[in-house]
């Protein structure tokens, strides 16, 4: 079996042609790649009567993905996921100034992060594709050459990314998958009536400007207590200021224990589909859209309204270069930044 033909997605404005690749199992998992962004634009399981339901996220062509608003649909984010405060850390005593992009702070490596980047292909097979960047010295005003590539592999009901990163200078690296999901199906809806379960004991309280607002505090007794499934459309619409900040949740969860583990369970009762994701990461990022608006329009041309998908990050907790208390994001020459997340879907 030899992996499909890559197909035209359209230009960009700038002229860049996008690709996007399409692998899976027979009878299990289709997920379709672009290589803008090594974004996931569909992620297609059985239906149990012979077709199929498409759960992720993702613009139906490429002048879909330059349009604003900027959801970062499925893509991989960086150099660093989520927000550096002040757009600005302490690195070996030297201070790093970077490209702003939201109220002053850089959030998901600033205006021309990863996910705008055309990234090269260098494996591809029925159920495998390999994609690197380079991300030169400077970037966004980052320090370091930093080369990283992502991997992913599907099997019958597991999604597979593996993330790997060396760097020539000392910098700091965090990507994160920003795979948007809805169990009911893209463009149905919102994630309201889904249950959430997050291995977690604390998280971290922000602002409205989404940078905390000190240290990580218990979930007991908060909207942020999903150490059992909760309806997420309850959480969301908590009469609590953590949630108010927001409009939502999106919040940085601090999970238990280290390596490869399992971090949230996505279930949605109305299909009797659900999701594990497992990682090896610090924290687990979940937004549930609260910034969508309508706006964007995604693949089964459909608007997207608010809540309508759910984006589980794993990453380093927000802002740690500087406070790294919270979590070490130095990468240093010699050594190699690697992450895995696998999504375990049963449906």
């Amino acid at each position: 079996m030899t992996a499909p033909a890559p197909r035209s997605f359209g230009r960009l404005p700038d002229g860049r042609e996008v690709t996007v690749h399409t692998l899976g199992t027979p009878g299990g998992l289709s997920l379709r790649v672009l290589d803008l962004g090594a974004a996931v634009q569909a992620l297609h399981l059985p239906d149990g009567s012979g077709g199929t339901t498409n759960v992720a996220l993702g613009h139906p062509d490429a002048a879909g993905c330059a349009a604003p608003p900027e959801a970062f649909l499925g893509a991989v984010v960086g150099r660093y996921a989520n927000r550096i405060a002040a757009a600005r850390f302490d690195l070996d005593g030297h201070t790093v100034d970077l490209v702003p992009n939201e109220a002053g702070s850089t959030l998901h490596g600033g205006p021309d992060g990863f996910h705008r980047r055309t990234w090269q292909v260098v494996e591809t097979g029925p159920e495998v594709l390999v994609l690197e960047l380079v991300s030169p010295d400077g970037d966004q005003g980052f320090p370091g050459e930093v080369v990283l590539r992502a991997r992913y592999a599907v099997t019958d009901e597991v999604l597979t990314l593996d993330l790997e990163a060396r760097t020539d200078a000392p910098t700091v690296v965090g990507p994160a998958s920003h795979l948007y999901l809805n169990l009911a199906g893209e463009g149905t809806g919102t994630i309201e009536d889904h249950t959430l379960t997050v291995a977690a004991d604390h998280y971290l309280p922000v602002g409205r400007d989404g940078l905390p607002t000190g240290g990580l505090a218990p979930v007991a007794g908060t909207p942020f207590d999903l150490t059992a499934p909760a309806r997420l459309g309850d959480r969301i619409r908590a009469a609590h200021p953590d949630v108010a900040a927001v409009g939502g949740i999106d919040h940085s969860f601090h999970l238990r224990g280290t390596g490869l583990r399992a971090a949230a369970r996505l279930e949605h009762p109305g299909s009797g589909r659900s999701v594990e994701l497992h990682t090896d990461q610090p924290a687990l990022q979940v937004y549930t859209g609260n910034a969508l608006d309508g706006t964007i329009t995604g693949t089964g041309g459909r608007a997207y309204p608010r809540g309508a998908g759910i984006a589980l990050e794993p990453q380093h907790h927000p802002d740690s270069p500087n406070r790294p208390e919270l979590s070490d994001p130095v990468l240093r020459p010699g050594r190699t930044y690697r992450s895995r997340t696998e999504w375990r879907f049963r449906y």
